[in-house]
């Protein structure tokens, strides 16, 4: 029997993905810390659960994240999601455990996709989309009030494929934050991008994300390199690493996320 090449591989996987089922669909490589709400060109049906875990090394602390998200396509090129995002802190240094942030659930968030441009033959993909983020006040003060705040994300995103195995990526759009007690806005813009190289033959990646907040004047950005690999069928589970740039408190820092798709098939 001869041998299949690794170019044969690579169209056998992305006719897989984007041939046997309509509408049409691009085989993107989805970032694993900012990620998408459902993948670009969703199909009806499609559902996903994330679990992630991270810890950031602060200088006066540390802080443990996690979050539980599930998102789903109730219908072709639309995705919906709904996340719960959690913060814990564990004082270093000596630091008083009453100076540290209080833990939290720091907000319920909901969010909507649309893709509205998928083209096979570019292998591009475009989407709009908006998160609403309901802050909450922290355990201390739970309940008091319960919503504190609100954030307006509304985001837009270009993925192109570069022959079977590149892949880029551009999310972007402003977060615009509401405190409800004080009536005030605060507005930063987010340009995340990223590259990623795909496996041959696989759902396995290697790439890197960079990760832009800009404010009035001050400019962050975190560098995060990371990969991904199927564990099973329907179960991945996604490393990342985070260097942050011109960052005056957080040092180094590390992501876990744990993507069960219920239903998956090739």
């Amino acid at each position: 029997m001869a041998q299949i090449s690794n170019i044969e591989k690579d169209s056998i996987y992305i006719h897989q993905v984007e041939g046997l089922k309509e509408p049409g669909k691009v085989l993107h490589a989805e970032p694993l810390y900012i990620d998408l709400i459902r993948d670009l060109g969703a199909r009806k049906g499609e559902k996903e659960w994330n679990l992630g875990f991270g810890l950031t090394d602060n200088l006066r602390f540390d802080s443990y994240e996690a979050l539980i998200e599930y998102e789903w396509a109730p219908m072709d090129r639309l995705g919906l999601e709904v996340e719960l995002p959690f913060t814990f802190y564990s004082p270093l240094n000596g630091t008083q455990r009453d100076s540290l942030p209080s833990n939290k659930l720091n907000s319920i968030k909901i969010a909507a996709q649309w893709s509205f441009f998928v083209s096979e033959p570019m292998a591009t993909s475009m989407a709009l989309g908006y998160i609403n983020e309901f802050e909450l006040s922290n355990f201390r003060n739970f309940g008091a009030p319960f919503i504190s705040g609100n954030v307006y994300n509304p985001f837009l995103v270009i993925a192109k494929r570069w022959g079977t195995n590149i892949h880029s990526l551009i999310y972007t759009g402003p977060m615009i934050a509401q405190n409800f007690e004080t009536q005030k806005f605060h507005t930063t813009y987010d340009i995340n991008t990223s590259f990623h190289y795909m496996i041959t033959g696989t759902r396995n990646f290697i790439g890197v994300e960079f990760n832009k907040t800009m404010g009035r004047s001050d400019f962050d950005m975190t560098i995060r390199p990371q990969m991904r690999l199927g564990i099973a069928d329907n179960l991945m589970i996604g490393i990342v690493g985070g260097i942050p740039v011109s960052r005056e408190n957080e040092r180094l820092s590390s992501f876990l996320r744990l993507i069960w798709e219920p239903g998956h098939k090739k």
